[in-house]
C-alpha cells in the first residue's frame, strides 16, 4: 500500500491508493497496517561485540610479524625485547579499537534525528502518538518546529515552509504546495512532499503518509550507510603489501640459511638459532611504533590548521588524495547570502566586500530607496540589534537577512526606519504570488506600499520607474532593457530581487482581495544576491591544480547557477563538464565511469548520486575525498577514501567522516592534504632508515655463515639495536619538518608502494656497505685478539654508530644531505 512517486499523483488518487480519507484511519485499519508494515523506524546496524571488535584489530600482516618476533624473543629468553615488541602491538590495537568503536555510533546518531511523537488524525480526532506507530495512510498535522515523522504527500498547506538542508543540502527553506508535479524529479524539486527528519520552519499543513521506516528517503540513506563497506586506506594496503613482502623474504632467507648450514655440517640447534637471529635482524621492530607516532603527529599538525582527523590512518590517506569532491555552500563560499549588486535605472553598483559606503557619493536617491524598501518590506528579525553588526543574530530566510545587512551598511537602521515609516499591514510572500507587499505610513502620514519579489512579477505590476526621485513612465524600451539586465545577472548565478513602491491612495484590503489591482507601482531597482566565494578559495583551487589534484564541485543549485560559480572559481564549466542529477540517473555505472574524468560540476544531485560519483572515481583508481554536512552526505562520506565533514554539519556526517573541518573552509581541506603528504613522506624516511639498518644485519650474518665465520651479532644484540639504538633516531625522523616541494608534485598513486625503486637502490647500497664494513671490523678484531666477545662488541657498537650517521641522509628523498639545514630537526641532533 506504500506508494512511490506520489508527487506525480493527484490528491484524490493518493487517497484512493492508500485507502484512506482526510479524517484518518480507524483503529482497526491501523492495527492491520502495523502488522503488515511493522514499525516506522530506521534499520538497526549490525553491532559487533566489543570482543570481536578488539580481535579484529589483530588482523594485520605487520601485527602477525611483530607477534612472531615477540615469540622468537621469548624462545631466546630476551624478555625485555619481547615486552617492547608487544607494547608496540598493544598501542596499535588500542588506537584501532577506539576509532572503530566511534564509527559504530553513526547509525545511532541517525536514528535520533526522528522525533518520538507525531500529531495525527485518526477516527476524525487529532492525537499525539509515538512516531514508531505511524502507518501508510495516516494523516499528519504539521506546525512550525515539528519534525516530519515519515514521507508524506501534502493535501493542505498554508504558507508551509520546510528546512530540508539535512536531506537535500539546500540551505533555503522550501515552500510547499499541494499540486501534483510532472516528471521524474529529484528530492529538492518535490515541492508537494515532506520527508522524514526535515523540520517545519513556517506555516502549517497536513499530509498523508506514503512511506514509513526503511521505505522513506531517510530510511534508504540509513540502509546505504549500513550496506556501504569502508575500503582499506592506501596506507593500510601499502603496509599490508610491505609486511607480506618482508615476511616472504625473511622466510625464504631463513630457510635457505638453515638448509645451507645444516647440510654443511652445522648442528640442528645451532642453525635454528642462527635462522632465528636472521629473522630478528630482518624484522624492523620499530616500524609499527614509528608509523603510529608519525600519524599521531600528523593529526596534531592538521588540528593546528583547524581540522580534526577522526581515524588515525586517514592522516596519511589525505596525502594520497587525487580528487576532492566538495560542496559549494559554506565550503567554497561563505555560507551566507549577501547583496552584491544594486541596479537602478541607469546605474549598476557592485557592492561586494562591504563597499557600500564608498558608493554613497556616486549614487543617487534610487540606490538608497531600493535599500530602504529591502529593509522595510521584510520579515527578518534582528535579535540583538544594538550590538555590533558583525555580532547580529538574525532570524528569517537568507534573502531577507541579506537585505537587512545591505541596508545596515549605509546606516539604514530597521528600528529607526519603522519609527518614521511604521508598518500597518502585510501581504506575505507565497510561491504562487511571487512577491511580498507591506503597507506603511510615510513621513507625511500618507499611506505607501512597498513591494519586493520576482523581477518578472514586479515589472509586470509597474507602470513607472524611479529615476533618483523623479518618476518617469516605464516605456516598452526601458522595460526590455531592464529584462535583459536581470536575465543576464540570473545567468551569472545571482538571485535577483526587484523592488518597487506605490504612493497613490488605495484601499489596501480591497487590493489584497482583488489581484487585478496589483498595478501602478513605481519600479526602483534590482538587487543581486548570492553566497560569495571565500576570499582564498580561488587561490587554493589554483594550488590544487599545480599539485595534480582534481576539484569536483557538487551542489544542489540549478545547472546555470552551478556553471556561473564554476566559471568564477576557474573550474571547467562547459556543457560537457556539467552533469545534472536527472541526467546521471539515466546512466549506468560503466557510462558514468567513462565520463567522470570530464565532469567538474554536478548539479541537483541526490544522496545516491554522490555515492555513485565516489564509486566511479574509485573504480578508475583514484583516491577520493568527499565533503558533506548533511544526513544525505553520510553514505558518500563513508564510501570515500577520506570523508570530510564540515564543523557546522550534522552529527551523523561527523560520525561517518574521517576528517572534520572545524572552520568549514575549503582551504583547510587542502592544508590537511599538505600535511597528509608530509605524513607519507616521513613514513617513507623511517622505512628507508629502518630497512637499511635491518638488512645491514642480514647481510652481515648471511655472509659470515657463507664464509664460515662465527655469528658477528647475537639475537639479543640485534633486537637491542633495532628497538633501542635505532628507536630514538627513527622517532626523531617522525618530527621531520615539511619540505617546501611537497605540494609541487602530483599525488602519490594509489598503487605506488611505500618502498619505490629509488628507495630499494638506497636500501641495497646502504645495507651492503655498512654490512660488509662492519663484518670486516668484526673479522679483524676476532683474528687479532681471538676474543669473540670483544669482536661482537665492536660489531655491535659499529652498527649502532653508523646508523646514527646515515640517518641524516634519510631526512630527504628529494635533495642532497648537503643542501639540508642540519639543525632544522633539533630532535635528531639531540
Amino acid at each position: 500500500m506504500s506508494i512511490q512517486k506520489s508527487y506525480n499523483l493527484t490528491q484524490i488518487k493518493v487517497f484512493e491508493l492508500l485507502k484512506t480519507r482526510k479524517f484518518g484511519l480507524t483503529g482497526k485499519e491501523v492495527t492491520a497496517r502495523q502488522k503488515k508494515y511493522g514499525q516506522n523506524s530506521l534499520p538497526e546496524g549490525h553491532r559487533a561485540s566489543r570482543l570481536i571488535l578488539l580481535l579484529n584489530q589483530f588482523k594485520s600482516s605487520l601485527v602477525y610479524i611483530l607477534l612472531g618476533a615477540a615469540g622468537i624473543s621469548l624462545l631466546l629468553e630476551s624478555f625485555v625485547d619481547m615486552y617492547v615488541i608487544l607494547s608496540a602491538v598493544i598501542v596499535n590495537v588500542i588506537v584501532g579499537y577506539v576509532q572503530e568503536s566511534r564509527a559504530m555510533k553513526a547509525m545511532e546518531k541517525l536514528r535520533r534525528i526522528v522525533q518520538f511523537q507525531a500529531l495525527v488524525v485518526r477516527n476524525g480526532e487529532e492525537k499525539n502518538i509515538n512516531v514508531k506507530d505511524l502507518v501508510p495512510g495516516d494523516i499528519v498535522v504539521l506546525e512550525p518546529g515539528y519534525k516530519i515523522p515519515a514521507d508524506i504527500r501534502f493535501f493542505d498547506t498554508v504558507n508551509l515552509r520546510i528546512n530540508e538542508a539535512r536531506l537535500t543540502g539546500e540551505s533555503h527553506p522550501v515552500t510547499k504546495t499541494t499540486k501534483p508535479l510532472t516528471g521524474d524529479l529529484v528530492l529538492a524539486d518535490r515541492t508537494n512532499m515532506g520527508f522524514m527528519g526535515t523540520v517545519v520552519v513556517g506555516g502549517s499543513g497536513r499530509g498523508v503518509v506514503c512511506q514509513t521506516g526503511t521505505e522513506t528517503e531517510l530510511g534508504q540513506i540509513a540502509q546505504m550507510i549500513k550496506d556501504t563497506k569502508e575500503e582499506k586506506t592506501p596506507l593500510q594496503e601499502r603496509l599490508s603489501s610491505l609486511s607480506k613482502l618482508l615476511g616472504g623474504m625473511i622466510l625464504l632467507i631463513c630457510l635457505f640459511i638453515f638448509a645451507f648450514g645444516y647440510f654443511a655440517g652445522h648442528g640442528f640447534l645451532e642453525m635454528f638459532t642462527t635462522s632465528v637471529a636472521i629473522a630478528v635482524a630482518a624484522i624492523p621492530e620499530g616500524l609499527a611504533v614509528a608509523v603510529t607516532v608519525i600519524l599521531a603527529i600528523g593529526m596534531q599538525r592538521i588540528l593546528k590548521h583547524k581540522a580534526l582527523v577522526r581515524k588515525l590512518v586517514a592522516a596519511e590517506t589525505l596525502g594520497s588524495t587525487t580528487v576532492i569532491c566538495t560542496d559549494k555552500t559554506g565550503t567554497l563560499t561563505e555560507g551566507e547570502m549577501k547583496v552584491v549588486r544594486v541596479i537602478t535605472n541607469n546605474q549598476d553598483f557592485e557592492t561586494h566586500e562591504d563597499k557600500f559606503r564608498t558608493h554613497l557619493k556616486e549614487t543617487g536617491a534610487s540606490f538608497i530607496k531600493a535599500l530602504e524598501i529591502g529593509v522595510l518590506c521584510n520579515d527578518a528579525h534582528i535579535e540583538n540589534e544594538y550590538s555590533d553588526i558583525k555580532d547580529w543574530v538574525i532570524f528569517g530566510n537568507p534573502t531577507e537577512k541579506a537585505l537587512i545587512l545591505a541596508g545596515s551598511q549605509v546606516g539604514l537602521n530597521r528600528s529607526n526606519l519603522e519609527k518614521v515609516t511604521p508598518r500597518i499591514d502585510t501581504v506575505p510572500f507565497t510561491s504562487e504570488r511571487k512577491f511580498m507587499m507591506t503597507l506603511h505610513h510615510d513621513k507625511k502620514d500618507n499611506k505607501v506600499i512597498y513591494l519586493k519579489g520576482a523581477p518578472e512579477k514586479v515589472l509586470e505590476m509597474s507602470d513607472s520607474i524611479d529615476v533618483d526621485g523623479k518618476i518617469e513612465k516605464l516605456t516598452p524600451a526601458k522595460l526590455e532593457k531592464l529584462k535583459k539586465r536581470y536575465e543576464l545577472l540570473s545567468n551569472k548565478g545571482l538571485r535577483i530581487i526587484a523592488l518597487a513602491y506605490r504612493s497613490r491612495a488605495i484601499d489596501f484590503t480591497k487590493m489584497i482581495e482583488s489581484p487585478g489591482l496589483y498595478e501602478q507601482f513605481v519600479f526602483v531597482g534590482f538587487m543581486g544576491i548570492k553566497d560569495p566565494l571565500r576570499k582564498e578559495t580561488k587561490e587554493t583551487i589554483d594550488l590544487c591544480k599545480k599539485s595534480g589534484i582534481k576539484i569536483v564541485m557538487i551542489t544542489g543549485d540549478h545547472k546555470l547557477t552551478a556553471q556561473a560559480i564554476a566559471n568564477e572559481l576557474g573550474l571547467p564549466a562547459k556543457a560537457e563538464n556539467v552533469l545534472e542529477g536527472a541526467e546521471m540517473s539515466k546512466m549506468n555505472n560503466t557510462q558514468l565511469q567513462e565520463r567522470v574524468k570530464k565532469i567538474s560540476v554536478y548539479a541537483r544531485v541526490t544522496p545516491k548520486d554522490k555515492l555513485r560519483i565516489v564509486d566511479a572515481w574509485q573504480a578508475i583508481g583514484e583516491v577520493v575525498a568527499m565533503t558533506g554536512d548533511g544526513v544525505n552526505d553520510a553514505p558518500a562520506l563513508r564510501a570515500a577514501d577520506i570523508g570530510v565533514a564540515v564543523g557546522s554539519g550534522t552529527d551523523i556526517a561527523k560520525e561517518t567522516a574521517s576528517l572534520i573541518i572545524l572552520d568549514d573552509n575549503f582551504k583547510t581541506i587542502v592544508e590537511a592534504v599538505r600535511q597528509g603528504r608530509v605524513v607519507f613522506d616521513n613514513i617513507r624516511k623511517v622505512v628507508l632508515y629502518l630497512l637499511s639498518d635491518s638488512f645491514s644485519e642480514v647481510i652481515m650474518i648471511s655472509v659470515s655463515l657463507l664464509l664460515g665465520f662465527p655469528l658477528p651479532l647475537l639475537a639479543a644484540q640485534i633486537l637491542w639495536i633495532n628497538l633501542v639504538t635505532d628507536g630514538f633516531p627513527d622517532i626523531a625522523l617522525t618530527l621531520e619538518p615539511p619540505e617546501k616541494a611537497v605540494m609541487e608534485e602530483p599525488p602519490i598513486r594509489r598503487d605506488e608502494p611505500i618502498v619505490n625503486n629509488e628507495m630499494k637502490i638506497l636500501i641495497g647500497v646502504i645495507s651492503l656497505v655498512t654490512g660488509l664494513v662492519t663484518l670486516g671490523l668484526f673479522y679483524f678484531f676476532y683474528k687479532a685478539t681471538d676474543d669473540l666477545d670483544l669482536a661482537r662488541t665492536i660489531a655491535f657498537v659499529s652498527v649502532g654508530i653508523d646508523s646514527l650517521l646515515y640517518v641524516f641522509s634519510c631526512r630527504s628523498l628529494r635533495t642532497s644531505i648537503f643542501k639540508k639545514n642540519p639543525f632544522s630537526n633539533i630532535y635528531l641532533i639531540i
